[in-house]
C-alpha cells in the first residue's frame, strides 16, 4: 500500500475541518469540523502504523484514545451548545461574544450573592433599589408616558 493515498486524504479532511472551524459561525458545524480534523489524525495514525509495520500497533492504540477523547468532546460540546441555545435562542458563535465582560473589568459578586467583608453593596444589591431608581423594569417609560399625557392635556 502506498502511503501517499491515505496521507493525501488525511490532508484533505484536515483542511476541510480547518476551513469549517475558521469560516463557520454555527457552533454545531464547528464541532463537526473538529471531528473531521480528529478523523484525519486517526487516518494518519493508522496509515503510518501499517506502513511502519509496528509490532505493538501503537498507531492503532493511539487512535482508540483519540476516538475516546473525540466522544467525550462531542458529548460535552453538544451539552454546552444546547444550553446556550436554550438560554439565548441561537447557536451563532458571534452572538456569544456580545455578552462578554469587557477586558480588565472585575464583574464583582453576582446577583443574590453577599459581597465580601469590607465591600459596599453595588447598585441593585443590598437593602433595596438605589435612590431614584424605578421599582420595576419599564416603570420609567410608563411614568414618562403619563407625564407626556398630562402635559398634552394641560393648555
Amino acid at each position: 500500500m502506498h502511503l501517499a493515498y491515505p496521507a493525501v486524504l488525511a490532508v484533505l479532511l484536515f483542511c476541510t475541518g480547518l476551513y469549517g472551524v475558521l469560516a463557520r459561525r454555527n457552533a454545531i458545524l464547528v464541532l463537526m469540523s473538529v471531528e473531521l480534523m480528529l478523523n484525519a489524525v486517526n487516518l494518519n495514525l493508522v496509515a503510518f502504523d501499517v506502513w511502519l509495520r509496528d509490532a505493538l500497533h501503537a498507531g492503532q492504540a493511539l487512535t482508540l484514545f483519540t476516538i475516546a477523547i473525540a466522544a467525550a468532546e462531542i458529548g460535552i460540546g453538544l451539552a454546552i451548545v444546547l444550553m446556550v441555545y436554550r438560554n439565548r435562542g441561537t447557536a451563532d458563535i458571534d452572538r456569544l461574544r456580545d455578552n462578554a465582560e469587557p477586558p480588565g473589568q472585575d464583574p464583582g459578586p453576582g446577583p443574590g450573592q453577599d459581597p465580601g467583608p469590607g465591600q459596599d453593596p453595588g447598585p441593585g444589591q443590598g437593602a433595596g433599589p438605589a435612590p431614584g431608581a424605578p421599582d420595576a423594569p419599564g416603570a420609567d417609560q410608563a411614568a414618562h408616558e403619563q407625564t407626556g399625557k398630562k402635559a398634552e392635556a394641560t393648555p
